[in-house]
């Protein structure tokens, strides 16, 4: 019976290079009641890894948080495996819009307090009670209204990419620092319609129920979040108001929603959305880096970083021993990128 991984990264990156099948990257989310989530995550462990399913799931009393790349010749076993899951039976699949195959190459199932990490202590709050649901059609229309608001729930380093028109960004590094601070935000807009969005409808599925549980009354999220919002604007002609990049947590950490590139470069300051981590291991902090700066700084952060990634890899090993990065996203606010 196999419930882990058991070949090294660069086995598996090996393997998923020497594939000759194409892959589709789905993600897909659902609030409901597991009672047992080990047993469950073992089980469902068991079943992807038979038909070469890689990817991150969370597993937990409260749902399901998964973000897999399934080969295309197994999407249907794939998607008959999850319809024999009761409360999977139908789910929302949101597949990837600028997709090359390689978001993932492991399968990893891990079981957590939450499937979304949200800072919630309150034993009233109610996760069934929660904002109506916005297709992309719907979501068009309403922000026409002057009396709506549009409230992004995605972290800084998302919005900053890529956003809809007149979309509020709620500047933080994590959405249970989110929480709280958009109903700051909202205080004095108790009687508007407020949008709530995210990038796959987790976030703000979660974070509509908790705007009602905080006194709001008009609450809406939008349906499947960034990804089925371009899937279904292309599929039914609608006008696009999603501008620039839509940030994803794989290899990809990006698909192009729009032509439009609203973010620099934080080395050099010019145009330019693609993120990426610091070549060295030892900060592996994440940035936007132009293709000029990443020639220049051979990857890296800045200078001190290069010249780290230049040394023999025992002395970066023995460098890297007990540090502590800590969450490395580099935030315009705080400057954490090093010149």
């Amino acid at each position: 019976m196999v419930l882990h991984n058991r070949l090294s990264a660069t086995e598996l990156k090996a393997r998923l290079a020497s594939e000759t099948f194409r892959r589709v990257t789905v993600s897909f989310y659902q609030y409901a009641k597991i009672a047992d989530p080990q047993l469950f995550r073992d089980e469902l462990y068991q079943a992807l890894f038979q038909i070469q399913v890689f990817g991150r799931i969370y597993v937990a009393h409260e749902g399901i948080n998964a973000q897999v790349s399934i080969p295309e010749h197994h999407f249907e076993a794939f998607k008959q495996h999850l319809y024999s899951i009761p409360f999977l039976n139908g789910i929302r699949l949101n597949v990837a819009v600028d997709d090359n195959g390689k978001s993932f190459w492991v399968l990893k199932i891990k079981v957590r307090e939450k499937i979304v990490a949200d800072g919630i202590t309150d034993p009233a709050f109610d996760m069934d009670n929660r904002g109506k649901y916005l297709n992309a059609r719907e979501f068009n229309e309403l922000t026409e209204d002057p009396d709506t608001v549009i409230i992004d729930m995605r972290n800084h380093y998302e919005y900053e990419v890529g956003h809809f028109d007149k979309a509020l960004e709620v500047p933080s590094d994590t959405f249970r620092e989110q929480l709280p601070m958009a109903v700051d935000m909202m205080a004095s807009h108790k009687d508007k319609n407020i949008i709530m969005y995210c990038t796959g409808g987790i976030r703000c599925e979660k974070a509509s129920a908790y705007m009602l549980h905080r006194g709001f009354k008009n609450v809406f999220h939008l349906e499947g979040g960034i990804i089925e919002y371009a899937n279904k604007a292309k599929e039914w002609g609608l006008p696009n108001k999603f501008r620039g990049k839509n940030f994803v947590f794989d290899e990809r950490l990006g698909e192009r929603i729009s032509e439009e590139i609203i973010s620099q470069c934080h080395q050099c300051g010019e145009p330019c959305d693609t993120h990426t981590n610091c070549a060295n291991e030892g900060c592996h902090l994440l940035f936007i880096q132009c293709e000029k700066c990443a020639a220049k700084y051979n990857g890296c952060c800045s200078e001190a970083c290069t010249e780290v990634l230049a040394l023999p890899e025992e002395e970066q090993a023995e460098l890297r021993k007990g540090v502590d990065k800590g969450l490395m996203l580099f935030n315009k606010r705080k400057r954490r990128l090093r010149k």
